[in-house]
């Protein structure tokens, strides 16, 4: 990723999680590498990926990505379609430095701290995910900022 967020030339994104910054507030960003089996990454290059309700889980010092729908390649024959291998939402292995997992770990725990996925991309015919340390967002009360923009507006047209 660029300094600006933007990914680099040669990366192709699949797929954006634009509810998550609508959500959180996005702090330390990470690329992390994903396992998958058969043909997900066939799925995936078709753009069959969606990162909505997923989020990051710290387990026995491995990173794993949750809730994320990834379905099985339509045309996979074999073993790829059959049982648990066939679950769209199953839980799939982050590939992360051991620093890495211990810095989200530990910032994980703190009240109020989640890790979610941003982005999904394929960078040199891997995928990858950009996933982010994020503070849940507090909810504001809309009539109150209406009703503010409201009286502003009537003082300036006085």
């Amino acid at each position: 990723m660029s300094k600006t967020g933007q990914p680099r030339e040669g990366v192709n994104v699949v797929a954006t999680n634009r509810r998550a910054s609508f959500d959180y507030e996005l702090l330390d960003r990470y690329e992390a590498g994903v396992v998958l089996t058969g043909g997900e990454i066939k799925s995936i290059r078709q753009g069959k990926i969606d990162l909505r309700d997923a989020f990051v889980k710290i387990r026995n010092g491995e990173a794993w990505l949750i809730g994320a729908w990834i379905p099985p390649y339509a045309y996979s024959t074999g073993f790829a379609r059959q049982g648990a291998l066939a679950d769209e939402r199953r839980e799939r292995k982050l590939l992360l430095k051991k620093k890495e997992i211990a810095e989200l770990a530990l910032s994980s725990t703190r009240r109020g701290f989640t890790i979610i996925p941003t982005r999904a991309y394929l960078k040199r015919g891997l995928l990858k995910v950009e996933i982010a340390l994020a503070r849940g967002k507090k909810l504001y009360d809309k009539r109150q900022a209406i009703a503010k923009r409201e009286s502003e507006r009537a003082l300036r047209e006085l």
